[in-house]
């Protein structure tokens, strides 16, 4: 008789976020090959295109990051986009309003993408659980739920 027995030692667990200082590495060397890139390719005339593109860097990075890495991953972004991003090149300027409103839409998009990555996790561990195989006494055919 051939008896189906499953393999797993249960659940998978939710995958780890990557470290904090990679994460922010990973901001430093994205941010400054984009802003070079929308340089090259725009110009600095139109910083609402850069924060655009900024904002997506940070929140495919906050799908691998920890809530913890989302401020500095969201200042690294804000620094290359206002020194790099808009004239003159290579100064770092505030603006008051206009810097606040871009580190909050770098933060929020950050946050968007660790927080939408946590909830994917957690659903998708959930389905393993719930579509899991119910341990049962020995010698008993294995039921689902």
């Amino acid at each position: 008789m051939i008896e189906w027995v499953s393999l797993s030692t249960g659940a998978r667990p939710v995958p780890r976020p990557v470290a904090t200082p990679l994460v922010w590495a990973a901001a430093f060397g994205g941010a400054l090959a984009l802003g070079a890139l929308l340089n090259t390719l725009i110009g600095t005339d139109q910083p609402e295109l850069a924060l655009l593109a900024l904002s997506l860097l940070a929140a495919l990075l906050g799908l691998c990051a920890r809530f913890t890495a989302a401020p500095g991953t969201a200042v690294l972004c804000w620094f290359f986009l206002n020194g790099f991003g808009i004239p003159p090149a290579g100064t770092l300027t505030w603006a008051g309003h206009r810097d606040t409103f871009w580190l909050a839409c770098l933060l929020a998009a950050t946050l968007v993408g660790t927080a939408l990555a946590r909830l994917l996790h957690a659903r998708a561990a959930y389905r393993r659980i719930a579509e899991g195989v119910v341990a049962t006494e020995p010698g008993d055919r294995p039921r689902h739920f």
